[in-house]
């Protein structure tokens, strides 16, 4: 069984630590669609692609 020969820092410790705390994602709503979705990342809306409200990809569901 392993046995540590020295004490780990409380710094190491808080460090392994840090990711026990994160936030949940960061949602917005399109103005318009009116779909829930991520910050600064393009959504599908009946089969088209749409970022900050405005149609990038028409018949996106078609194409990919």
């Amino acid at each position: 069984m392993a046995h540590p020969k020295r004490r780990h820092s409380k710094t190491r410790r808080d460090k392994r630590r840090s990711h026990d705390f994160l936030t949940g994602k960061q949602l917005a709503v399109d103005t318009a669609t009116g779909e829930i979705h991520q910050y600064h990342r393009a959504h599908v809306h009946e089969g088209n692609l749409y970022y900050r409200g405005k149609v990038v990809v028409e018949n996106y569901a078609k194409t990919v």
